[in-house]
């Protein structure tokens, strides 16, 4: 803690030294400091926050959500379901993609059909897969069909974005992803790999526009510096700041912390096809290890809430009263003892530089502390998104994580970290898949709600995930940056402004 305390006052003074006009200078630049680069800026490959950040800028959906968190539209001006398995949705008719080409029907049934594509394997399939085709009526309305009913759609789609169809298929899935064109506020200008992220407004944008011409997105690894910078003037809005580094924006002259408890829920994630995570009883002890009140209030400052399921009060199905395993250290050491000699062999607890790492300490020194040997795994977040997404022959035995679907829909949570159609999943449990199955296709909200409860409650019994916090994030932002963050997460610039 001394050491990152003192780089952010050595990094502070040497922002200060810059001459003063280079780091506020114009008001027609906002700068935002991210933890990492993204890992894509093609909308339909990964969807990890510094990804997310940036290219939600980018591209429309055709649904979005307002600020109040309400589902309005966005390239759909209406939609109507037709059947249970069938909805229609009307487009606006003057939406042009950065190379002012016009954005028409086509383009919204290529990006449905291109992220379904099992072929093209996106991370998201499993946000999707239940749509089976859709279909272009004429130049403004286009058909979706699910496979059963999809209560889940709406609340996805608000992820989906359309890229233009002609763009796609002339330069390929690479090139475009390294040069990416969509119709949204902001226009892509240039990648430094590992370094920054540049946009500009798009002056022809058919919604509100952007108050700033040019935006900076930073890959900033270390938060002490990323306040530092805010501190110094020389950015603007800094994403994934902890308690101590927003206890000292609080008096800060230039800054401000901005925290929101978001729908994103930390959770330890483990790999129970491989040992010694295959025992019950390890799972057990793991569970009574973990102490997630001394976590939210000592080691993040009390933004945080425990979690005592994989889902915030602000999805569509979080159900009250289920019961998790309270700490009990005791408990623990007793558990492993049982156990067995399977129980002291080293566990590998794979992390990255975008989390917390006081939280997977702490998670290391009392997993330790009740008799299992962990050890920390630091790698980048490129790789450990491979390795997590990849199967149970790949992913770790055991890993830090924090889930956020951007939906607010327990589908886009439980589906892709527990159903055994999952790269992410390794549970393979029958009632967990029949219930996720079940709570897919019934618009009946009791039945989905009880089908969830069968999963809330099969999670707390086997242990396969240990859901820790409510996570928030903490924003630090200049004085003078009006904007108000939201539960899912996102950065919309034209929602930003300057105060006067």
């Amino acid at each position: 803690m001394k050491n990152r305390r003192l780089l952010a006052k050595a990094f502070m003074a040497l922002c200060l030294a810059i001459p003063a006009g280079s780091a506020l200078a114009a008001k027609d630049r906002v700068t935002i400091d991210l933890s990492g680069e993204p890992s894509s800026l093609d909308p339909h490959v990964q969807w990890n926050p510094d990804s997310y950040y940036i290219y939600r800028n980018i591209f429309d959906n055709l649904l979005t959500r307002d600020d109040k968190g309400d589902i309005v539209p966005q390239i759909a001006t209406s939609w109507k379901y037709l059947s249970d398995t069938q909805i229609q949705f009307q487009l606006r008719d003057d939406v042009t993609f950065h190379d002012g080409k016009k954005l028409t029907a086509d383009d919204v049934v290529y990006s449905v059909k291109r992220i379904t594509d099992p072929k093209f394997a996106s991370p998201q399939l499993g946000q999707f897969d239940k749509i089976t085709d859709a279909v272009a009526n004429d130049a403004k309305t286009v058909t979706l069909t699910t496979n059963g009913a999809y209560p889940a759609l709406l609340a996805q789609l608000v992820k989906l974005s359309i890229v233009p169809k002609h763009v796609v298929e002339a330069v390929g899935k690479d090139a475009f992803n390294l040069k990416p064109v969509g119709s949204g506020p902001y226009k892509f200008e240039a990648w430094q790999r590992g370094v920054s992220v540049t946009l500009a407004r798009n002056d022809a944008y058919w919604g509100r526009k952007g108050a700033f011409p040019t935006a900076v997105f930073r890959a900033i690894p270390d938060a002490a510096t990323r306040t530092a910078n805010l501190q110094a003037g020389a950015s603007d809005l800094a994403a994934n700041l902890d308690g101590d580094l927003a206890q000292q924006l609080k008096n800060s002259p230039r800054a401000k912390p901005v925290p929101v408890l978001t729908e994103r829920v930390a959770y330890l994630a483990m790999n129970v096809q491989k040992e010694p995570l295959n025992d019950p009883k390890v799972r057990q002890a793991i569970a009574y290890a973990i102490d997630k009140q001394a976590i939210t209030d000592g080691v993040l400052g009390g933004y945080e809430k425990p979690a005592l399921e994989m889902l915030t009060p602000a999805h569509e199905g979080w159900v009250d009263g289920i019961k998790d395993h309270p700490f009990d250290l005791a408990k623990a050491k007793a558990l492993l003892a049982e156990a067995g000699p399977k129980a002291r062999q080293e566990i590998s607890l794979v992390t990255a530089p975008v989390y917390d790492q006081r939280v997977v300490q702490a998670l290391q020194q009392m997993l330790n502390e009740a008799g299992l040997k962990v050890k920390i795994d630091m790698t980048d977040m490129a790789q450990w998104l491979r390795r997590m997404q990849s199967g149970p022959d790949s992913i770790p035995q055991m890993a830090f994580s924090r889930w956020s679907c951007g939906c607010q829909d327990a589908d886009g949570v439980l589906f892709p970290i527990l159903h055994s159609s999952s790269g992410w999943a390794n549970a393979k449990d029958k009632t967990i898949d029949d219930a996720l199955d079940g709570a897919r296709q019934t618009l009946d909200k009791s039945k989905r709600l009880a089908f969830y409860k069968t999963v809330h409650e099969r999670i707390a019994s086997e242990n396969y995930i240990i859901p820790l916090y409510q996570a928030a994030v903490i924003y630090g932002a200049a004085k003078n940056l009006e904007w108000t963050p939201t539960p899912n997460e996102s950065i919309f610039l034209n929602r930003m402004g300057w105060k006067d």
